[in-house]
C-alpha cells in the first residue's frame, strides 16, 4: 500500500547501466502512454515524471519545455505542466461520450533550475544526494496523489541511485524498475550490472525493454539482446521499441511548448508526434504490462 504521505500511488524507476540507450526517451514515452491511456472508457491517469539525471537532464528538451522554469509555491516547488493531446472519445451506439478534461503531465528536472540549458552541473556526491532528497520531499505534485511517478535516472549505479533508493524508503511506494537496453552485447553486459544493483537494494524488476531494436521500416539492425537477458534471469520481457526516425525528428526540431498562458493548449512536437508515431501502440502495450504488474490488472 502507498503511504498516505507519498505524492504518488505508484513509483516506477527507469534504469540502465549504459548511457546512450534512449532511457530518457523510454521514460518520457512510458509517462505519456500512462497519462494518455488507451481506453477512452477509463479515466485518465495522473502522471508525473521526475528527472534525476543531474548532470545530463534530457526530459525538459524531449517534452518541449526546456525554456520553462519551476516556481516556489506554498508547499514547495511546483512542477512544469506539459499539455497533452485530447484523448479519444468513447462511442456507445450512436452516442458519443465527450473525452475527459484536458490532461497534463507534471514534470520536474534540474534542467528547470539552470540559468542556461548548456550550464554544466559539477557536483560531488553529497550535493547530488541533497538535491535528490529535495526533489522527493519538496516538490508539490498536486492536491491529489499522482497515480504514477516515473523516475528517469542517469546511467550506472552511483550516488544518484543510492540517494534515490534511500530517500524513497521514506514513505514512498516503489513498485519496481523497468530496465532499458539496446540489442548490443556491450549494452546488455552493463544492464546485467543494473540487475545486480536492483537485487542488492531490494528493487523489484518489472521487466526489460529493448530500445533501438531494429528500424521502424526494416530489420537491418540487430535485435534480441534484451529478450535473451530477460530469459536468462527469468524476468518479463516488456517489448521491442524500434528506431522511429519520424519521432526522433520531433525532438530535434525542438517544437517547444510556449511559455505563458498560451501554453495551455499548445502540445509540443514530441508529445504530439508520439501519439501519431509507429511506436505509440508498442509503448501502450508496455505500459499495460506495467499496470498489470503493479495494479494486478490483466494486460489487454
Amino acid at each position: 500500500m502507498a503511504s498516505q504521505n507519498a505524492s504518488a500511488k505508484h513509483v516506477i524507476l527507469v534504469l540502465s547501466g549504459k548511457g546512450g540507450v534512449g532511457k530518457s526517451t523510454v521514460s518520457s514515452s512510458l509517462a505519456l502512454a500512462l497519462a494518455m491511456g488507451s481506453n477512452p472508457n477509463e479515466p485518465a491517469k495522473t502522471v508525473g515524471i521526475l528527472d534525476i539525471d543531474l548532470t545530463g537532464p534530457s526530459i525538459p528538451r524531449i517534452l518541449g519545455v526546456s525554456e520553462h522554469r519551476v516556481h516556489q509555491g506554498s508547499k514547495g516547488w511546483v512542477p512544469v505542466q506539459v499539455p497533452l493531446p485530447d484523448r479519444p472519445t468513447a462511442t456507445k451506439g450512436t452516442t458519443t461520450t465527450p473525452a475527459s478534461k484536458k490532461n497534463h503531465l507534471a514534470c520536474m528536472s534540474i534542467g528547470f533550475l539552470l540559468q542556461s540549458p548548456g550550464d554544466a552541473v559539477i557536483w560531488r556526491g553529497p550535493k547530488k544526494t541533497a538535491m535528490i532528497r529535495q526533489f522527493l520531499q519538496d516538490v508539490d505534485w498536486g492536491s491529489q496523489q499522482l497515480d504514477y511517478l516515473i523516475v528517469d535516472t542517469p546511467p550506472g549505479t552511483g550516488d544518484e541511485h543510492i540517494a534515490l533508493v534511500e530517500n524513497l524508503r521514506d514513505g514512498w511506494n516503489v513498485d519496481g524498475a523497468v530496465l532499458v537496453t539496446t540489442p548490443q552485447d556491450v549494452s546488455v553486459a552493463d544492464v546485467r550490472k543494473e540487475l545486480s544493483f536492483c537485487l542488492k537494494v531490494g528493487i523489484k524488476v518489472l521487466g526489460i525493454v529493448e530500445n533501438m531494436s531494429g528500424y521502424e521500416c526494416t530489420n537491418l539492425f540487430s535485435k534480441g539482446g534484451g529478450e535473451s537477458l530477460a530469459k536468462e534471469h527469468n524476468l518479463p520481457f516488456l517489448g521491442y521499441i524500434p528506431i522511429d526516425p519520424t519521432l526522433v525528428s520531433t525532438i530535434e526540431s525542438r517544437v517547444n511548448v510556449a511559455v505563458g498562458d498560451e501554453a495551455e493548449n499548445h502540445v509540443s512536437g514530441y508529445v504530439a508526434g508520439f501519439a501519431k508515431s509507429g511506436v505509440h501502440d508498442i509503448v501502450q502495450a508496455i505500459s499495460a504490462q506495467v499496470i498489470a504488474s503493479v495494479e494486478g490488472k490483466k494486460a489487454e
